[in-house]
């Protein structure tokens, strides 16, 4: 199969869909490989690394589209990218469509195949092609969050561990998944006192587990999380159900209970976030402030460390890729059933039933159309 990959284009991410090794990996299995000049620079790797691997080198995004069969990237496309789907052509990346409808418009009128990293599901019930990213994102909130809460920065003041003599920062964390169990642990590692809270009891008894006293486990209701949030110096939303929108779990109206200066960090964002009062920023003007409270939201949080996220996500991504490469989209769907569940779109179908319910579009089982 001819697979390609091109520099990413979204505002401040450096981040690229295959490193040279992944390059020799599909070259090796017989695969030719097309590569837009100077696509892994912002992580480090070189055009000639990948020529040594045994890339074609081109040097238009167009060119790459117009030649490959399967696109390798990381995150969704955007705009002036959708001119280039076409029928037939896989799409293989994060594309987050619950969040996006003039996107998954695009792919659907166009009949692309979107297989999305974050909707692949794995027998075990985890998210594979998520979970590294999710780890990033999770111990970015607090190392992202610590800074902003610096006053400089538009934050209370207040240092997560605290001193001798004065009160440690107070971290809520919504959402007991990967995010949050990631979140939790540098929160704890920095001295912060922390509660996470989630509506999964056994999920919470695991990390009473694991954490001990070191933390405060609470069952996430309308109540607790207002009333945790009045005591809160950072807040990080990490909720998560597999490509849906993220529920609105911080109402705005909670905003005018919680201290001035006090953060949110959505990491949620990328599924519409989980605060009403969310909007997408980036890294060169990641905050905002709504009622006294700061909010950072950037949807692209492990961007901002390309060369290890780039190496975990393609870590994750080059078993199913390669699947998917050598076999055809449809055999290796019928070969290791696990790889329906990251279609999304499908020769104009919409084939993800969370994407469909957000939207309230038809939708159709995958299954159906590839026997």
């Amino acid at each position: 199969m001819k697979v390609g990959c091109v520099k990413e284009i979204k505002n401040n991410e450096y981040r690229v869909g295959m490193t040279p090794d992944n390059v020799k990996s599909y070259a090796d299995a017989g695969h030719t490989v097309y590569i837009e000049r100077d696509a892994g620079i912002g992580s480090g790797f070189t055009t000639e690394e990948y020529e040594k691997a045994g890339a074609v080198i081109l040097d238009t995004p167009k060119e790459v589209w117009d030649t490959c069969e399967m696109m390798i990237k990381v995150k969704e496309p955007l705009e002036s990218e959708y001119s280039y789907f076409r029928k037939d052509l896989i799409l293989y990346t994060y594309l987050h469509l619950a969040a996006d409808r003039p996107l998954t418009d695009a792919m659907l009128s166009s009949g692309i195949r979107g297989v999305a990293y974050e909707t692949l599901i794995e027998r075990n019930g985890s998210i594979p092609l998520l979970s590294p990213m999710s780890q990033i994102a999770g111990r970015l909130s607090i190392q992202e969050g610590a800074k902003y809460l610096e006053k400089p920065f538009g934050g209370s003041g207040v240092l997560l561990s605290g001193v001798p003599g004065t009160p440690k920062a107070k971290v809520v964390i919504l959402g007991a998944g990967s995010v949050g169990t990631n979140a939790c642990k540098i929160a704890v590692g920095m001295g912060a006192d922390v509660t996470i809270m989630d509506i999964n009891l056994e999920r919470l008894a695991y990390l009473d587990d694991i954490f001990g006293a070191r933390i405060q486990t609470l069952y996430s209701t309308p109540s607790n999380i207002q009333s945790q949030l009045a005591q809160a110096d950072l807040v990080i939303g990490s909720v998560l159900i597999p490509g849906k929108a993220a529920p609105k779990l911080i109402k705005k109206e909670y905003l005018k209970d919680m201290k001035p200066g006090s953060l949110i960090v959505d990491v949620a964002v990328d599924q519409g976030g989980c605060c009403e009062t969310t909007r997408v920023t980036y890294h060169d003007a990641p905050t905002f402030e709504v009622d006294g409270v700061v909010h950072y939201c950037v949807g692209n949080m492990p961007g901002a460390v390309p060369r290890t996220s780039t190496i975990a996500l393609t870590n994750a991504t080059l078993k199913y890729g390669l699947q998917i490469a050598g076999k055809g989209l449809e055999k290796a769907c019928l070969d290791n059933d696990v790889i329906f569940s990251g279609i999304n779109t499908y020769d104009g179908f919409s084939t993800c039933k969370n994407v469909s319910d957000s939207y309230g579009m038809d939708y159709k089982n995958i299954k159906e159309l590839i026997k």
